[in-house]
């Protein structure tokens, strides 16, 4: 136990080092301020979220800290941020509208214990399941939806009816408040954009958020500041159980909202570490990120928090500013506790505009442009794919659009390859015709697999060689029995050539009529052990 919390401490503070071993006190500077970054773009967004799902302001900074410190210490890929977000705020709204702010509660520690299980049994893995086109989607659906969110800043408070983004459609700012507004969003942007240029001292977007604040406050500027949200001063996040009835009605109310919750967290982080991962170069975690996620909700729900899941936006602003390991993610949630306690007075006082600033550069960095390139020279399965994917994330959540995408992806990949069987036809000579099967053979493909034989013109002799083929599933081999049998009750002979082992064994009525060759091909077919006799021999 002591070795692995000292393992745990040591990847939390790792950081880069020079030559001589000793850490480099620029990267920590540099994580540090990242951190602060971050923690500044968190106040805004919490509080938004919180709104968005009816609870207090404080529900929300409260699941920021929380999620974002237990995840930044033990997630699978250092820099990412978590908070709360809109995609599960959405959610719980009608929940608690209808039940109360308890049940939430009790709601995210469920969500928590089943993203527990969810990482404890590895099946984080298969997010590599999703293509790359639905990653492109998602990626570039977020950034709108980023944008989107941004607009209600622009809009009289109390004006908005938030939809499930965050987004208002209520009354824009008088014509002066507006203009002064988008200028000085336009001068965070262009600090952003040019301070790189000339010096790296300091993050790029911390800078911009910075001078921004110091113009206002010095002139006297009147524009909306985040004190105009709510104000974000509180105490420290006290425990609490639940107060909701432990009974079999409670967890019938909670287990639906608790699972939607779990798989939206759970697809929405993951495939921010994937993005993550691509930026700076890491690989893997995905396990262990399930696993630090639904710690961090399950606490969260015992300390008066909404749940959270990973940022996308706040993890483009970590990284790009220099954010690479734990000591980035931990920073920023320990700065935004200290807001919350000593530092509330200040931060109220940053104008809205410059945290608008910063998001519309993330939404600038994070849309993948390219794709709007490449929409022409990708098959057109593709380009479908990521137009849908991004359609859908705007409309309606991330979750539903991740598995849309995914369905598409593999119904045109099915119907692809089912188009790919067919057969090349020779004879030996002893006059036998030999069908030369080239294809992958599965459900897909089956019914035409059949129907490449002639049974009643076909010679007395038939050899079907599998060697340009591949049994996939027991729909095959079902198609393989049909085949046949019809060459059997055409009173003909059929000899089944270069299948696998494992068709060997499953095959239950034409077993006997293959033949074994030294170069059979060695793979393992995906049939549940209790239809091998049944489904097989009776499926005709």
């Amino acid at each position: 136990m002591a070795r692995a919390l000292m393992s745990v401490l040591g990847d939390a503070i790792a950081v880069r080092s020079v030559p001589g071993g000793a850490a480099d006190p620029r990267q920590i500077r540099t994580e540090l301020l990242s951190g602060l970054t971050v923690a500044l773009a968190l106040v805004p967004e919490a509080v938004a979220f919180a709104f968005v799902a009816g609870v207090q302001p404080l529900v929300g900074l409260y699941a920021a800290f929380i999620v974002g410190l237990i995840t930044a210490l033990f997630g699978g890929r250092p820099g990412m941020i978590s908070g709360a977000t809109g995609a599960l705020a959405v959610v719980m709204v009608s929940l608690v509208a209808d039940h109360g702010v308890e049940y939430l509660f009790a709601t995210v520690v469920l969500m928590g214990l089943i993203q527990i299980v969810f990482g404890a049994m590895r099946w984080g893995k298969f997010i590599r399941l999703v293509p790359h086109s639905v990653m492109l989607g998602f990626v570039n659906g977020l950034a709108i939806v980023i944008f989107l969110a941004q607009l209600s800043q622009f809009q009289v408070p109390g004006s908005q009816e938030a939809n499930g983004h965050g987004v208002g459609g209520g009354q824009w700012l008088p014509a002066g408040e507006l203009t002064l507004m988008l200028g000085l969003v336009g001068l965070t942007m262009a600090v952003i954009w040019g301070l790189p240029k000339v010096s790296r001292a300091v993050p790029a977007p911390l800078a911009g958020i910075g001078i921004t604040a110091l113009l206002v406050i010095a002139v006297g500027l009147d524009t909306p500041v985040v004190g105009d949200l709510a104000s974000i001063e509180g105490g420290l996040p006290s425990f609490h159980v639940p107060l909701v009835p432990l009974t079999w009605e409670t967890f019938q109310i909670i287990l639906p909202y608790a699972v939607i919750l779990a798989a939206i967290g759970l697809i929405e982080s993951l495939l921010t570490l994937n993005l993550v991962g691509e930026i700076t170069g890491q690989k893997g975690g995905a396990s262990k990120e399930c696993i630090a996620q639904g710690a961090a909700n399950t606490v969260t729900g015992f300390f008066g928090g909404m749940g959270g899941c990973a940022m996308i936006g706040q993890s483009m602003i970590n990284v790009k500013s220099g954010g690479r390991t734990r000591v980035s993610g931990i920073a920023a949630a320990l700065f935004l506790l200290a807001f919350i306690l000593v530092a509330a007075p200040v931060i109220e006082l940053v104008p809205l505009a410059a945290l608008v600033g910063v998001m519309f550069m993330v939404v600038i960095g994070t849309f993948a442009w390219n794709s709007l390139k490449i929409l022409f020279r990708v098959p057109m399965v593709d380009a479908v794919v990521i137009v849908l994917v991004t359609a859908v994330t705007v409309a309606y959540d991330l979750a539903t659009a991740v598995v849309v995408g995914v369905i598409v992806s593999a119904l045109a990949y099915a119907w692809q390859n089912a188009r790919r069987i067919y057969a090349t036809t020779t004879e030996t000579p002893e006059g036998a015709k030999v069908y030369g099967v080239q294809g992958p053979l599965f459900f897909g493909s089956a019914e035409g697999f059949v129907e490449l034989f002639h049974p009643d013109t076909d010679p007395d002799k038939v050899i079907v060689d599998f060697q340009g083929s591949r049994v996939a599933d027991q729909s095959a081999l079902t198609a393989i029995e049909t085949v046949a049998a019809k060459y059997e009750a055409a009173g003909k002979t059929i000899e089944l050539r270069h299948l696998s082992r494992d068709c060997h064994r499953l095959l239950a009525r034409a077993g006997q009529l293959m033949t074994d060759s030294a170069d059979d091909p060695e793979y393992g077919i995906a049939v549940d052990y209790g239809v091998r006799t049944g489904m097989l021999s009776g499926g005709h």
